[in-house]
């Protein structure tokens, strides 16, 4: 059996990936630094969902690390104690808009901390690095769906910047020192246990609590959301299987992982009431630095390589999110 090491896996996309391996039986360690961009209770209580996982019959091992990837002895130790085969970095500072605003952060945790992996990875030898990548990395791609092989050099915020960093370093370590490595393009990711700042959380929030919700660029925007089950099979896809040296004999390669089907916003905002049985009082307001007009991820390389298909409507993905956030809550 494989050994894996999540970083981020206190995070929305790194529970569900170690839930789905714990209840396969594998060793799963995580790593978090637990830091307060948003409600740290929130990640705990992730970690006590994936204890209670791994207290099932059949279920494997969970080891919960506290520490920062920007800590680099931190990271050395982690690998050492957990002795990963496959590491799947989901750690990082997340958000468009707070890149704007904190963008020290970014270079941290994105830059200085993907750094460390990387190294840790040379000197702990692994099978497979999986690490996340972002849509945002297309900028103000004005060509859709965005496809792998278009232009990314043309970021509009700090945020994007540092993912297609990522992408160049972990390319580089792959050439240098053979670390088979695969990156992953998310698509606006949205589910139960979602990140607060997120507008599935964020918008379910504030129509419950009847305070207004700020729709950006006055409702013009479209967004390829993509539900958590099929992001987190998508995923374990890929983390089960290395790249292949590519032409050049670089063992790397980057994915879009999306739904292929983007939303206007407005209908995401009509479908979340009619879950949520409650109508929004809407601010409509212009477009914001950092935003891009549209998502819309071509994933046919992810089909061909993986067999990849989401299979979530968004009506579906949502009743669901909105049933989850209400026992949460207790409302």
């Amino acid at each position: 059996m494989d050994r894996y090491l999540i970083t981020g896996g206190a995070g929305f996309i790194g529970m569900h990936v170690a839930e789905r391996l714990l209840a396969d039986g594998a060793d799963v360690t995580i790593f978090d630094n637990f830091n307060d961009y948003y409600a740290v209770s929130l990640k705990e209580d992730r970690v006590k969902h994936l204890q209670e996982a791994a207290g099932q019959p059949g279920a494997g091992t969970l080891t919960v690390c506290r520490g920062d990837l920007a800590d680099a002895q931190a990271v050395e130790g982690v690998f050492a104690e957990a002795d990963p085969t496959i590491v799947i970095n989901l750690a990082a500072q997340a958000g468009v808009r707070y890149s704007i605003e904190n963008p020290a952060a970014y270079i941290e945790s994105n830059i200085v901390g993907f750094f460390h992996v990387l190294e840790a990875c040379r000197h702990h030898p692994v099978k497979h690095l999986v690490y996340a990548s972002s849509s945002s990395v297309y900028g103000g791609n004005t060509k859709v769906p965005f496809a792998e092989t278009d232009p990314v050099d043309e970021p509009v915020s700090l945020y994007a910047a540092t993912k297609k960093s990522n992408e160049l370093m972990a390319h580089s370590y792959a050439k240098l020192y053979g670390i088979p490595s695969t990156g992953l393009r998310f698509f606006t990711v949205y589910g139960p246990w979602g990140r607060p700042d997120m507008a599935a959380f964020l918008f379910a929030d504030r129509i419950m609590r009847g305070e207004s919700i700020k729709v950006f660029n006055n409702g013009d925007l479209m967004r390829d959301f993509t539900y958590i089950d099929d992001i987190a099979d998508g995923v374990l896809r890929v983390a089960a299987r290395a790249p292949e040296k590519n032409e050049k004999g670089v063992p790397h390669i980057v994915y879009n992982i999306g739904n292929h089907t983007p939303v206007k916003l407005m209908d995401f905002i009509s479908l979340l009431e009619d879950a949520l049985g409650k109508r929004a009082d809407k601010e409509f307001l212009p477009m914001q630095p950092g935003d891009v007009y549209q998502t819309f991820a071509d994933v046919s390389a992810l089909q061909r390589d993986f067999g990849f298909r989401p299979a979530t409507p968004l009506r579906d993905g949502l009743q669901r999110f909105v049933a989850w956030y209400r026992a949460y809550y207790g409302l």
